[in-house]
């Protein structure tokens, strides 16, 4: 289990380095990142998906230049 939630992880940072280019498209990109991580952990998706599109906006917005 322990390595399945490392693998979760890695592949939801790679998903969310492909923030998108407009804040819509950042949101819906990082939620549907976040979702896939939690349901793949057996977590809350809704949550995940709020937790997700926020952490892919907020990382854009912050570093503009690598998005």
């Amino acid at each position: 289990m322990r390595n399945k939630i490392w693998i979760v992880g890695v592949v939801a940072a790679l998903g969310l380095s492909a923030c998108g280019d407009t804040f819509g498209e950042q949101a819906v990109l990082g939620a549907a990142v976040g979702a896939g991580s939690a349901a793949a952990v057996g977590g809350d998706v809704a949550t995940g998906a709020v937790v997700g599109g926020a952490a892919n906006i907020a990382y854009c917005r912050t570093y503009p230049s690598r998005c």
